[in-house]
């Protein structure tokens, strides 16, 4: 024995001479930080082939989806079993999850041999044996008869379509039952599969964005990617860096040509590597006296095991190597131990270099996809050599770090990985079935049928049509009012017009210049003033003394100070109007509250401010509604407009009615522009059956309960209202943000409608979604929360769309029908924030489209109607009084 000269030579010179030897002659499996770069940079390549559609059919790295959409979030409880596939021995455990404030996870298990000739027998033998094992563990505990969801660890290679469905692509680790390559492996078990990571082999999955996953359909939140990366390699892509030694493990495997990485670096080979480089230094005479045993030279006598107790840096593992030795038929000295010491060390840090390169490229992966300047993350990480290598996951971690400086990780070795990893899988995908049918039960109140959309339609024509009627107007909750515009811009009009906008906080005067012949256009100046809180909530007087300084201002600042024009005044809140320059204001809405104004007709209170301000008179020729203003400014534009559409903060429609069916006015010849104020439809009730406790909700808390039911089932004033009293309730269900209920979400008013917008946009990414909701101080927001409140919200507009869409549609098709058309060519005019929303348009468009099939109806985003519109049917107006004066 040697072992007692060993601590005297651990300290000579010859030790170092010999380590440079080994050195030398391994330099082809010493990879500098260049070689592991380029490593990195090429895995990454592969990475992306294996996610695109077109190129994953020749990709190596095959990326397969395993449909887990969620991790753990604490909130997992109840029995669940799990199966564990993956070598000679097969496991059957039971996993209690306990969620007592604090997620306490409890396993029993059983380990049941699997014969040889099982693993090369038939595939329905195999399937029966592991039956067998299950019914004898559940009859052990005495659980038979209990129905438990189970999760299914099957550690190979596997297509998935489903979280509950994988078809074995091929056997590995000495498995060749036959009849099973290409079917479900879940026909038996019909649970959930998934994919477990470094062992005896080798592989790595990670949480990859939905819209980088082309091979599933879908493009919201995460899904885990089995990455399936022993394959790299496979392709050609190493041959530069692999060495004779490798290609002569791949030669005598099971698998010639497959999974050439995970022969470089996994478990299952690193021991085979050792011994054929020992076997090849002993034939140079560098080692054993240039002798070989019998043992030395068969395949398979040197295990991984022996290569991790070898690289103990200690006495210990200079003692193991001679053990080993001797135990192949050796006499080896003292020299032949470090050298075999030595080569274990190159061997391990080469396979510890080469996995950190290719962990380097998913986290760069990962860190792109959230565009963060630093990733902050976790891996999770199990298998053998990783827990009892002495230095194998230092030297991982150490690489890692080096290779992406930017990224902030840290390792947790995984506890169980493959058993209780299959139970909090399928605890997950337990919890999220649950909690999908409960949010869905919710949703669907939400959810509107054709046939539900139908009887929207036909409720809002019969409201119209008392709306029009003498004997029913007065009781009718769509009030159609006549606003005394009879005709529409036929290219004559000219001049030079004021308009003012007063319909929000904000207050704007317009100088709008119209030229006709071929020189026809609009031109416009504006500029905006705002109305402070007393002047809305005080005095008339004071509101008009205070929009007639700012037309002062204005006509100062255009150089037109004391000059008299022709003005139109979009004044859009609900009037009575017997003629085209008046309107007797019926109720203030949007917050004003000046007295004095309420069954007034607002054209002589600004014509009375005026006067007392004593400095310019003005023509006031026509009052205007925001939405006939659109109608008129995509008339000017296309004759077909006949109707004007406002959505966004609130809601309304105009359009042109025959007179004979305007029975609140004398005359029954030609058309006039109806204002339906059609917010107000549901006031009586008529909407009752189809308003949610969220809208109830809204509506109690609004400054007008009881009003405007419509509009607060449509309009951008209350939708994010509607979403917030959603996203409530699933909180306090424990369905959302983990059922922590914050102050911020309380708060009424915090999910303004542009925060809707912006969420339910199809070009914003969910890391947007959460800085938004994490910018309204929902901090704990997750990948999940983001998707479930994007979902709200497109639930929320497409609703509001859908309604609208009925209600327009009954528009279309009146009109339809007061011609006694078979079919009618049309054009709405539309303005307003939810119409720029895209899915909103695109739902209303369609629901216009289903509801009118007889109605083609095109719609055009009006530019400005509330200014140019008001200043075009002033133009109207003087064009059709000039020439009834002429």
């Amino acid at each position: 024995m040697i072992a007692s000269h060993l601590l005297a030579y651990y300290f000579t010179e010859l030790q170092h001479d010999k380590v440079q030897q080994v050195d030398k002659f391994l330099y082809h499996l010493r990879l500098s930080d260049e070689n592991l770069i380029d490593v990195s940079e090429r895995f990454r390549r592969e990475m992306d082939k294996g996610l695109g559609r077109d190129s994953n059919p020749t990709a190596a790295v095959k990326m397969l989806p395993t449909f887990v959409r969620s991790t753990p979030d604490g909130t997992e409880k109840g029995d669940f079993l799990a199966l564990d596939l993956g070598g000679t021995n097969f496991r059957v455990l039971l996993v209690k999850v306990s969620d007592n404030g604090k997620q306490k996870v409890e396993m029993e298990n059983q380990i049941y041999a699997i014969p040889e000739e099982l693993m090369r027998g038939s595939g329905e033998e195999l399937f029966d044996h592991i039956a067998e094992c299950l019914a004898n563990f559940l009859e052990k505990l005495g659980i038979k008869n209990q129905k438990l969801p189970l999760g299914f660890t099957f550690s190979f290679p596997c297509q998935q379509t489903k979280l509950d469905e994988s078809i074995l692509v091929s056997w590995t680790k000495g498995f060749k039952s036959h009849g099973v390559e290409g079917r479900d492996v879940v026909s038996l078990l019909r649970k959930a599969i998934i994919k477990r990571g470094v062992s005896t082999g080798t592989n790595a999955c990670y949480m990859e964005e939905m819209r980088h996953l082309e091979l599933v359909e879908g493009d919201e939140g995460r899904m885990c990617v089995n990455m399936e990366w022993g394959a790299f390699g496979d392709d050609g892509a190493l041959d530069d860096l692999r060495t004779d030694f490798d290609q002569e493990i791949d030669a005598g495997s099971l698998n010639p040509g497959k999974q050439l990485f995970e022969k470089m670096i996994s478990g299952m080979y690193m021991g085979e590597l050792v011994r054929l480089i020992l076997v090849k230094m002993a034939k140079e005479d560098m080692v054993f006296q240039g002798h070989t045993t019998p043992d030395l030279v068969t395949n398979g006598q040197l295990q991984t095991s022996f290569v991790s107790a070898i690289e103990n840096d200690k006495l210990e593992g200079l003692v193991s190597a001679e053990k080993m030795l001797r135990g192949l038929g050796l006499d080896p000295s003292v020299e032949d131990c470090v050298a075999t010491r030595r080569v274990c060390q190159v061997v391990s840090t080469r396979a510890a270099h080469l996995c950190a390169a290719t962990l380097a490229a998913v986290l760069r992966q990962i860190r792109d996809n959230k565009a963060a300047e630093r990733l902050r993350t976790t891996i999770g990480v199990d298998g053998s050599v990783y827990k009892n290598h002495p230095q194998f996951a230092r030297r991982l971690h150490k690489m890692v770090r080096r290779l992406v400086p930017d990224c902030d990780v840290r390792f947790l070795r995984s506890e169980d990985g493959s058993g209780k990893g299959a139970a909090m899988v399928t605890a997950v995908a337990f919890r999220l079935a649950i909690q999908h049918a409960e949010r869905q039960r919710i949703l669907d109140a939400l959810r509107l049928s054709q046939e539900q959309l139908l009887d929207v339609k036909r409720r809002m024509g019969e409201e119209m049509n008392r709306g029009l009627a003498k004997e029913s107007h007065d009781q009718a909750t769509i009030k159609m009012l006549p606003t005394f515009v009879r005709s529409m811009p036929d290219g004559t009009e000219s001049g030079e017009f004021l308009a003012l906008d007063l319909g929000g906080t904000n207050f704007r005067v317009l100088l709008v210049r119209v030229r006709r012949g071929k020189r026809r256009s609009v031109e416009m100046h504006n500029k905006i003033y705002s109305i402070p809180q007393e002047a809305m909530q005080g005095t008339g007087e004071e509101l008009f003394d205070h929009i007639v300084h700012c037309i002062a201002d204005f006509l100062e600042y255009m150089g037109m100070k004391g000059a008299s024009l022709p003005l139109g005044f979009t004044f859009s809140f609900p009037c009575h109007q017997s003629k085209l320059d008046q309107g007797i204001l019926l109720k203030w809405t949007k917050g004003f509250k000046a007295t004095g104004c309420e069954g007034e007709d607002v054209v002589t209170l600004l014509k009375d401010a005026i006067y007392r301000r004593e400095e310019f008179d003005l023509d006031v020729v026509a009052v205007v509604n925001d939405t006939v203003g659109t109608m008129m400014t995509c008339g000017y534009e296309d004759p077909l407009c006949e109707v004007g559409l406002i959505v966004g903060t609130g809601t309304n429609v105009c359009y042109m009615e025959e007179m004979q069916n305007m029975e609140l006015l004398d005359g029954s010849e030609g058309k006039m522009c109806v204002n339906m104020e059609w917010g107000a439809f549901g006031d009586h009730g008529e909407l009752e059956d189809f308003s949610t406790d969220f809208d109830k909700a809204v509506d109690e808390h609004s400054a007008n309960p009881g009003k405007q039911t419509y509009e607060k089932m449509i309009s951008g004033m209350y939708l994010g209202e509607i979403v917030r009293n959603v996203l409530l309730e699933f909180t306090t269900k424990g369905l959302l943000f983990r059922g922590k209920l914050s102050e911020r979400l309380k708060t009424r008013g915090i999910f303004e409608t542009k925060f809707l917008s912006q969420i339910e946009s199809d070009r914003l990414a969910l890391r947007q979604v959460r800085s938004i909701l994490q910018h309204l101080g929902l901090t704990s927001s997750t990948c999940d929360d983001s998707i479930l409140v994007k979902e709200v919200c497109s639930m929320v507009a497409c609703r509001a769309a859908q309604l609208c869409g009925a209600g327009l549609a009954a528009v279309v098709d009146k009109i339809r029908q007061n011609r006694n058309l078979p079919e009618l060519k049309i054009t709405v005019g539309v303005d307003g924030t939810l119409y720029k929303l895209h899915p909103f348009s695109n739902f209303m468009h369609e629901t216009v489209r289903d509801l009118a099939p007889q109605c083609k109806v095109t719609f055009i985003q009006s530019e400005d109607g509330s200014g140019k519109g008001a200043a075009l049917i002033t133009a109207v107006a003087c064009r059709i009084r000039d020439a009834g004066q002429r």
